[in-house]
């Protein structure tokens, strides 16, 4: 929305929210969430034409088209627990709208939501007592947290579905005129409903996909003594395949991957398809055995006990340029290592230790009241040197670029011997690593004293 009021200077845009703190930390200088790129735009267009407010009723009634952009967790009880979205908010929002409107209206889902949500909106808004017409659109985001701002500023598509009514084609050319003021007209798809909401989950889907392939592969490597970076780049010089998303780690997280993919597995089994349902589950079930994989390699060889030893932690976001934590490796390889009862020092630039916790008891049912120890057993660090001080090992989960340039010579002088380093985003110089002294495992890597090709 803050972009569309930097490209829009004509467009008045206003975020509404039922939480005064989220609404407050909006207007301030402290904003909600870290996103490289938003602190400025927000600031450009705040006041100007960009707004946010808890007066829910006031601009639903002055606006025109309205954007429903909120949360649709993954269930976690009742029929489709842990695989169907969980639309409570969308059919909530709805019937907001439909209670407090007065003219008729765009309605847009921006969320990501299962195929035919579109349909349970429209019966909602059409139950109004005040005969206004309100037409719904699909219009996912395909954005990137990290490159957020870049992405909506350069998007490669944007993509709108409607039904295909005159009604709806008139719905649909009022929200790109909106998207062309700034994107070429080209690159923006227009669809039927169906297709579009159907697009983002399978979008994500593929993008997962390719994840978890070259993972895959990752331990046939480490098991072989190929090269899982030398693999990616073979395999990636092929046009028909391409080079992104072939980057081999401890596994994807984030809020949209494994929900939208459980989503598509939950839609598949609905229909019937429980062969295509299989096949995209398959996605998650290595993404799991890659995160169990990268712990049991710490274990082992460490010796076969991490029990009451420091490891430190770099990295707790589930990707760079985010404090984001939903779904993170990092979260699954601490929970492991909390099993083991070592001492965890996490350091992360943008993680708050509460948001972690949170985390942890909302995805793996981990609290402080529930698992002796937790609270001692985890530290957060200020930096990454206090976090290794002392450490038997660590392991960069996070790709952050501060990582590739710490001294690892002052590291290596204060930690246990052996110091073991477990490179989970093959961020680091394993070589130089490997001169100082350090014992070095990393994703989909011969380990030298298995394989020596001088030889």
């Amino acid at each position: 929305m803050a972009v569309i009021a930097k490209k829009c200077p004509n467009i008045k845009v206003t975020v509404v929210d039922l939480s005064q703190k989220q609404i407050d930390r909006w207007n301030s200088d402290n904003l909600p969430i870290y996103e490289p790129g938003l602190p400025e735009v927000v600031n450009e267009c705040r006041g100007r034409n960009l707004f946010f407010s808890t007066d829910i009723d006031t601009h639903i009634i002055e606006a025109d088209i309205i954007f429903i952009s909120v949360n649709t967790p993954t269930k976690m009880q009742g029929i489709g627990a842990g695989r169907a979205s969980n639309i409570k908010n969308c059919e909530l929002c709805a019937r907001k709208i439909a209670e407090v409107s007065t003219s008729d209206k765009i309605i847009v889902e921006k969320s990501t939501v299962p195929v035919r949500t579109a349909e349970a909106i429209r019966r909602v808004l059409s139950c109004n007592e005040k005969n206004l017409n309100f037409q719904v659109l699909s219009n996912p985001e395909f954005l990137a947290e990290g490159t957020a701002i870049e992405d909506l500023f350069a998007p490669s598509r944007v993509l709108i579905g409607g039904v295909q009514s005159p009604d709806g084609l008139a719905a649909i050319a009022k929200l790109v005129s909106v998207y062309a003021q700034w994107v070429p007209r080209e690159n923006i798809l227009t669809t039927n409903l169906w297709s579009s909401e159907l697009s983002k989950l399978v979008a994500n889907a593929m993008l997962a996909q390719r994840v978890s392939s070259i993972n895959s592969i990752s331990a046939l490597c480490e098991a072989t003594g190929a090269d899982v970076s030398e693999i990616s780049r073979a395999v990636g010089s092929d046009d028909r395949i391409g080079s992104k998303f072939l980057k081999s780690s401890v596994g994807f997280g984030g809020s949209c991957f494994q929900k939208d993919i459980l989503n598509l597995v939950y839609l598949c089994e609905t229909y019937g398809l429980t062969e295509c349902a299989a096949y995209w589950n398959q996605v998650v079930l290595m993404n799991d055995y890659q995160k169990e994989r990268f712990s049991r390699k710490m274990v082992s060889s460490m010796f076969n006990t991490v029990t009451g030893k420091k490891v430190a932690i770099l990295g707790f976001a589930f990707k760079k340029d985010t404090g984001d934590v939903r779904e993170t490796p990092s979260m699954f390889v601490v929970r492991d290592l909390v099993h083991e009862r070592a001492n965890i020092h996490v350091f992360d630039p943008q993680v708050e230790r509460e948001d972690m916790f949170q985390e942890f008891e909302y995805t793996c049912g981990m609290s402080r009241a529930n698992t002796p120890g937790f609270e001692d057993l985890v530290t957060t660090a200020p930096d990454a040197y206090s976090a290794c001080d002392g450490a038997h090992a660590f392991a960069t989960l996070t790709e952050w670029d501060q990582f590739k340039d710490l001294d690892f010579e002052r590291i290596y002088k204060n930690m246990a011997k052996p110091a073991f380093v477990f490179d989970g985003r093959n961020i680091l110089d394993q070589d130089k690593l490997r001169k100082i002294g350090f014992e070095v495992y990393a994703i989909g890597k011969p380990n030298p004293s298995k394989f020596n090709d001088a030889v």
